[in-house]
This record gives structure tokens, C-alpha cells and sequence, in this order.
């Protein structure tokens, strides 16, 4: 019997959602742990766009004659975050955001070696989809190039900067021989027992070398001649065609809030100063008393402050990770069914990527998580060991999204849909690098400021990002702020500029995120006061899936009448 009822309804549009942005995006499938429809990998053509918008223009008129107020409160979650995600994507294509696709860090390359670094091939059935798959890559290269030249016609266009780095990324993956390539790294992880299994493992080597290496060689070269001979000189996407608005969808897109540029701005030197005040206290306990500047040279100079060798680094990150697990039950009801890894980045890669990142597993537990770190001894200082880990790892990202997939109560489209609250995600993460204060976790000045210096430049991406694209700051101006305000090689701040021009928008959400978690929590803790349970109050934001901010306080003020009503029903000893 179909249910004709409000919630049924928001139901199928939610359902109808999940399907046409799968149908997009075959690898959102795939991280869901759902098969996709056939065996293409991803559909970047303008074609695909222009349904993706279109369907998402009818998901929207008719999620909004639903009545909010007939729907229970999880469903009018539901339906506020469909309005939001679908008048998003209609607002996008619009503005041609299809025509100026993400080239670095998260390239199509970078996508490509998540996807091998995320496959497990446990027989030939599985290989033999995997070699289906690698053989439609080469047409995303050929629908990406001739968006970008769309996109050339429209006036957009990217800071040389970008396009060098973009190519460089490509071009690491390329390899004499296709074993060494991260393409055929499943095959290097699965038990080549069987003869089906050692036929398979020659024809990935094969389809490698003729398709899929030849393919990304002509990508490479021609970003470096096309994407290159147009590239402008300025920094902010404010230069292009319909650059303003285009910056201003991404500040909602990635803050999930309606604060503009030049608020955003105001914020972040606010904050960037608020911190500097910790972090003069922190130098004082290591015996910089007055001189920060002192105290990172110190730091930056310290032998002791590196492992000796990306081995010992792994062994010492595995160690602290073990650590950290054994803690989590004290400050968690609930946690994965899953676990994860730690791994090195192999040093081809690691030049072009952050100090560390997560990589989830697929939501049907065919892999777990890894926490891959840097095997760059100078980006992985010691004293940021327990930050990076806490934001990475449990119970930052790897758990946050391990314990989303377990929700199986969500609309699909919410239980797999973090990479789009770039917010709420980061935000809970940098708030677990701040919860390890209390976990004691923290216990040497130098991590103490190893914290701070994380945080402090998550907030100086406010002032950067927002002085580039909307200010008109030079790659110069943006290079110095940083220098002057947080401690990373030039190496480093170099490569993180470049991540902010080419990724207008995206830095915003950290902070912003990290600022409304606490705030949550100092909230509850106000209205509570002794009846506040922090394991409960954890288990409450987690279990609500990837949100807005708004609609994370929201949840937040929900949990705190529950535990009031909940209290008040208990009876008076």
C-alpha cells in the first residue's frame, strides 16, 4: 500500500534525490556501498548537469507544497536539508559550476587513487568489475576537458598557480610501469592465488598502460597548454565572469549559514587574534615567555620534534591512535562497528598533500577507514601528532562518518552525503581536536601549541580565503598573512594558498563549524547544568547525520528538552 501521508511523500522525494545524485555520481554509489547502474565511473559531461539540475528544480517545488509541520521532527530535518541541497545544485548550474570543475587538490586524479586506495578485489568477479570500471576513466578526462573549454567561453578561468599544481598532482601518478601506479595498487593487496585471479592482475596491468596512463598523460598535457595559456594572474574567482556570486554561493555552500564575505572576514581576524593570546600563554610554559616568534623557531629547529624515519612516525602515530581508542568509551555511548587504519601518503604523493587525511571506508564495510599520514618527516611534527589524529581519525572524521553510515534510519541521501557539509564535519573535528584537552591528551606545551596552531590556522583561513576572493588580496598578501600567523614551512603555506584559490570557499567551514559545536555544547551544559550527560550529548549530534549549522543548534536545543522532560518525569527521592 503506498503512503500517501506527508512523511511518505517527503520519502520518495528524498529516495528520488539519493537516485538521480547517484546516477551523477557512480562513486557516491560506490562509498554507499550501493551498486551503480552500469559500470561508468563518473558522468562530468554538461549533459549529466543539466539533468542533475533539472531533476533537482522538481525535487524542490515539490518538497516545498509538503506542510512542515504534519512531519515528525526527524522528517522535517529531512526535508529542510532536501530544499537546501537541491536549491543548492539548481543555484550552481546556473552559475556554471559544472564549466569550473574542482582541478587540486580533489582532482579527478586524486579521485581515482581514493577509488583504488578504497577497493578490495576478494575474487575475479571483483576484478573483473574493477578493469569494467578503470576502462570508462578515459571519458571523464575528455567530458572535463571540454567543460573547462566551456567554461573558457563563459569567462571563467584559473590562477596559473592552480592549473601548475593541478598538472603536477596528475602527472605523479604516472609511472613507467602500470604495477607502480596507484591504479593497480588493489591487485598489489588481494591474494593472487588462482589462475582466474593472476589473469585478471595482467589485464589490469595491460588496461593500465594502454587506456588509462596514455589518457591521464593527455590530460596533463592539456591542462598545461589550454587551462595554462588562458590562466589569469589574479587570485580570486571575484575576476571571472560572475565572479561575486559565484563566491557568495560558495561562502553559504561550505559555511551551510547566509553570513557573507565581509562578515566571515570580520570574524576570522577576530578570532585569529583571540588566539594569538593562547598561544602567547603556551610559549610562556615553554619557556618563550614574550617571544611566539621565538618559540617557532625553536620548535621548527627542535630535532626532537621529528621522527627519524616515516616508519617510526607511522609506529609512533599507530601507538598514540591505540591510545586514543582506549579512552573513547568514557566520552562516547556509542561506537562504529568498524575500525580503521594508519598508513604513510607514499612519498610521490606527499608532496602535493596536507600533513594527513581521512580516506572513510565504504558504508558496506567491505574496507575500512584509513587515516593516512604524511611520510614528509617536516609536515608531521611531532607536536601535532595528537590534533591531526584526533581530527582524523577516531573520533574525528573516520569515526563521525563510520558512525552516519550506521544510521540506518536516515534518508540515504543523508546518511552519505558528508563531503557536502563541509561544516558540520570539519567542525565536529576540529571540536575532537578541542576535546582532547579533556581527555588529557594534550601533555607537553609544545602539543598544547601544536592544538592551538592547527586551530589558528583554520581561523586565519577565514581572513585568506575571504581577502583573495572577495578582496582582492595577491597570492603575496595571502603568503604573508599566513607567515605571519602560523607555524608551517613556506613549503606548506605555499601549497596552502594554492588549495584556497583553487577551492574558493571551502576553507570557511572549518572554523565556523568548530565555533558552532562548542557553542552547542556550552549551551546545553548552561541548561542542563548537573544533568548534562556529555556521552549522551555526543551520541545525540552524531546519530542526527552530516546538517546545516542552523539545523545542527537546532538538534542541540531538541536534545536539551528531551533531557529536561526526561528528568522532570523521574521521580523525587
Amino acid at each position: 500500500m503506498n503512503d500517501h501521508s506527508p512523511g511518505g511523500a517527503l520519502a520518495r522525494l528524498a529516495e528520488a534525490h539519493w537516485q538521480a545524485t547517484c546516477r551523477q555520481s557512480p562513486m557516491t554509489a560506490l562509498l554507499a556501498g550501493e551498486e551503480p547502474a552500469d559500470d561508468t565511473l563518473f558522468r562530468e559531461s554538461e549533459a549529466a548537469y543539466n539533468e542533475l539540475a533539472a531533476n533537482a528544480r522538481d525535487i524542490h517545488a515539490a518538497a516545498g507544497q509538503i506542510d512542515a509541520d504534519r512531519l515528525a521532527p526527524d522528517d522535517q530535518l529531512t526535508r529542510a536539508l532536501l530544499l537546501r541541497e537541491t536549491q543548492e545544485l539548481v543555484e550552481a548550474h546556473a552559475l556554471g559550476a559544472h564549466l569550473r570543475p574542482s582541478l587540486f587538490p580533489a582532482g579527478p586524479d586524486f579521485t581515482l587513487v581514493f577509488l583504488a586506495n578504497s577497493t578490495t578485489l576478494a575474487t575475479p568477479a571483483d576484478a573483473e568489475r574493477y578493469l569494467a570500471r578503470l576502462e570508462t576513466v578515459p571519458a571523464l578526462f575528455d567530458d572535463l576537458l571540454t567543460c573547462l573549454a566551456a567554461g573558457n567561453a563563459r569567462g571563467f578561468r584559473y590562477p596559473a598557480p592552480v592549473v601548475a599544481r593541478a598538472a603536477d598532482a596528475a602527472a605523479a601518478n604516472l609511472a613507467e610501469r602500470s604495477e607502480d601506479t596507484p591504479f593497480y595498487s588493489p591487485f598489489h593487496r588481494s591474494p593472487l592465488t588462482t589462475p582466474a585471479m593472476v589473469r585478471q592482475a595482467e589485464r589490469g596491468k595491460q588496461l593500465i598502460e594502454d587506456r588509462l596512463l596514455p589518457a591521464l598523460a593527455r590530460y596533463v598535457e592539456r591542462l598545461r597548454d589550454e587551462q595554462g595559456r588562458v590562466a589569469r594572474d589574479s587570485t580570486g574567482c571575484s575576476a571571472d565572469e560572475e565572479g561575486e556570486a559565484f563566491y557568495a554561493h560558495l561562502a553559504r555552500r561550505f559555511t551551510t549559514s547566509d553570513l557573507g564575505p565581509e562578515e566571515i572576514h570580520t570574524l576570522g581576524l577576530a578570532e585569529v587574534a583571540r588566539l594569538e593570546g593562547e598561544i602567547a600563554t603556551v610559549a610562556a610554559d615553554g619557556g618563550f615567555a614574550g617571544d611566539v616568534a621565538g618559540y617557532r623557531a625553536f620548535l621548527a629547529q627542535d630535532p626532537s620534534q621529528r621522527a627519524p624515519s616515516p616508519d617510526a612516525q607511522l609506529t609512533r602515530m599507530r601507538a598514540l591512535c591505540k591510545r586514543i581508542d582506549g579512552k573513547l568509551p568514557g566520552w562516547f555511548g556509542r561506537l562504529p562497528r568498524i575500525s580503521y587504519g594508519v598508513e604513510l601518503i607514499p612519498g610521490r604523493l606527499a608532496d602535493g598533500l596536507p600533513p594527513a587525511y581521512a580516506q572513510p571506508g565504504p558504508a558496506d564495510r567491505s574496507a575500512a577507514g584509513t587515516f593516512w599520514l604524511s611520510s614528509r618527516l617536516d609536515k608531521c611534527p611531532l607536536y601535532l601528532f595528537p590534533s591531526l589524529a584526533l581530527h582524523e581519525a577516531w573520533p574525528g572524521h573516520l569515526m563521525h562518518i563510520a558512525l552516519v553510515q550506521e544510521q540506518a534510519g536516515l534518508p540515504a541521501f543523508r546518511r552519505h552525503g558528508a563531503v557536502k557539509y563541509t561544516a558540520c564535519i570539519e567542525g565536529w573535528a576540529m571540536y575532537c581536536e578541542h576535546l582532547g584537552v579533556e581527555m588529557g591528551l594534550y601533555e607537553t606545551p609544545h602539543e598544547h601549541f601544536g592544538r592551538l596552531n592547527m586551530e589558528q590556522w583554520r581561523a586565519a583561513r577565514l581572513v585568506v580565503d575571504t581577502g583573495m576572493h572577495s578582496r582582492g588580496w595577491s597570492r603575496e598578501d595571502a603568503v604573508a598573512y599566513l607567515n605571519e600567523h602560523v607555524a608551517l614551512t613556506p613549503e606548506m603555506i605555499d601549497a596552502e594558498v594554492d588549495r584556497y584559490m583553487a577551492l574558493p570557499g571551502q576553507a570557511l567551514g572549518y572554523q565556523l563549524g568548530n565555533l558552532a559545536f562548542r557553542r552547542v555544547r556550552q549551551r546545553a551544559e548552561e541548561a542542563l547544568g548537573d544533568d548534562f550527560d556529555l556521552r549522551s550529548f555526543h551520541d545525540a549530534l552524531l546519530a542526527a547525520g552530516p546538517l546545516t549549522l542552523p539545523l545542527l543548534e537546532s538538534v542541540g536545543d531538541r536534545w536539551v528538552t528531551a533531557q529536561r522532560d526526561a528528568a522532570s518525569a523521574r521521580p523525587v527521592k
